[in-house]
């Protein structure tokens, strides 16, 4: 990379690194999607369920992944774009050993604490059993999935986003092939979590053959363990730790809110509505991961203009991907609805809701760039307070409101409005950035 090269033609630069990106975090969406489709049509309603009520064990993982590579990811490329190469492999190497050492720590508290965990979780009766069959698998798969992500990073950050992209679809092409193998072979819900973990370490091993062989700018080697780095990776992926952790608790008020009000169906139809925003949240994230190593590489190189032109450009692109997003599912809510569902009830509920979540793909991408903006900028507050209030303080007090006030209705409307109000206070940091830049 070079500036000269991004500032010349940003649009360019910007899909050259999206792109693979997106269709990086799209397959990884998938994958989730697929194993949506094959429990609600070959297990059960009651099986998507489970899977729902216990994702909050998913967040706790990303929480203390992401939180180390998102913020060494960060630094190292910064450092790359300073012209400092033995430091931003040093940060390299430092970040993938902690990463390890976090997401061991998170499993081990998991394992010991799992069943108590998923009563906690309001996992009760046949969800329960299905919970424990298919997160006791997952436990194994959940610390690769995050050292596969980091890893992803830095290959960006390499400048070939292309190989992180194809190693991704072979990963979702092994996913749901053996998603259908074991399904038929009656594995039931541990074969769908079998599926993950083993197309997950076959993932795994091809990215650490990239590093090893292939990289031009990280590789493996003997580092020095740098606390200020260390500091400044933790402090820099604060507003990662707290978006996942936000969601965790979120999640686990979500599932507290519609068992209480809307009971298993309630919780299937927000799964399964879910599965969109989920989707959409992953193409904003790979416009995010896509312009991060631009971003950092600019800054780091003090073209601060720069870094704002490539954050306006992407914000443009993702609102006209969440407009076609919306218009799509606004008019085919009901076809999308009987994909994961046979009961009429529940596609009902999906379909409505869908309709109301629409305005979350027109905002909610706004939220994301300028979060993972500030991340790359080496700027931790204003990405904390965005994360924060999109993740948890707004969320929570709309999940325990707004079903109290308006029912079924109130709690499709919980999403669009919690982004509508942390696009201010995102668009108030943007204005403050520009005025510092031409200032």
């Amino acid at each position: 990379m070079n500036v000269q090269e991004i500032s010349s033609n940003p649009v360019k630069n910007i899909l050259r690194f999206s792109v693979p990106s997106i269709i990086a975090m799209v397959l990884t969406s998938v994958i989730t999607v697929t194993d949506g489709f094959f429990i609600g049509n070959y297990i059960s309603a009651d099986g998507l369920a489970a899977v729902n009520l216990g994702l909050p064990i998913v967040y706790l993982f990303l929480a203390a992944g992401l939180m180390v590579s998102v913020g060494g990811s960060a630094l190292a490329g910064i450092a790359m774009g300073s012209g400092d190469a033995k430091r931003g492999c040093n940060v390299f190497n430092q970040t993938m050993l902690v990463t390890v050492v976090a997401s061991v720590l998170v499993g081990a508290v998991s394992f010991v604490f799992f069943e108590p965990m998923l009563r906690f979780l309001r996992a009760e009766g046949n969800v329960f059993v299905f919970a424990r069959d298919y997160f006791f698998i997952m436990l194994f798969e959940y610390p690769v999935m995050i050292l596969n992500t980091s890893f992803g990073m830095f290959i960006r950050s390499d400048g070939r986003p292309d190989s992180y992209m194809k190693i991704n679809i072979l990963n979702v092409a092994l996913n749901i092939l053996l998603d259908y193998v074991f399904v038929r072979l009656g594995l039931g819900i541990r074969g769908i979590a079998f599926a993950s973990l083993l197309s997950a370490v076959v993932a795994f091993v091809l990215n650490l053959l990239y590093f090893v062989r292939f990289s031009s700018m990280y590789k493996f080697g003997k580092f020095t363990l740098i606390m200020e780095d260390l500091r400044n990776m933790l402090l820099n992926g604060s507003s990662e730790f707290i978006g996942e952790m936000s969601g965790c608790i979120s999640m686990f008020c979500f599932n507290f809110v519609i068992m209480k009000y809307f009971g298993v169906d309630g919780v299937t139809a927000f799964t399964v509505v879910g599965y969109t925003v989920y989707v959409f949240s992953m193409i904003a994230i790979g416009f995010g991961q896509g312009i991060c190593p631009l971003v950092s590489f600019v800054f780091g190189s003090g073209e601060r203009a720069l870094a704002v032109k490539i954050r306006k450009i992407t914000n443009v692109l993702l609102f006209g991907t969440g407009f076609v997003f919306a218009l799509v599912l606004f008019l085919g809510a009901g076809g999308y609805a009987s994909i994961f569902v046979r009961e009429q009830n529940v596609r009902d509920m999906i379909s409505f809701g869908i309709r109301l979540f629409c305005g979350t793909f027109l905002i909610g991408g706004y939220n994301v760039i300028g979060s993972m903006y500030f991340t790359s900028c080496g700027k931790a507050f204003p990405s904390a307070l965005i994360s924060s209030l999109r993740g948890l303080v707004l969320l929570l007090a709309a999940t325990f409101t707004f079903p109290v006030w308006w029912g079924l209705t109130g709690l499709w409307l919980i999403s669009p409005v919690v982004e509508a109000l942390s696009a201010c206070v995102t668009l108030y940091f943007c204005l403050g950035e520009r005025r510092t830049v031409r200032g």
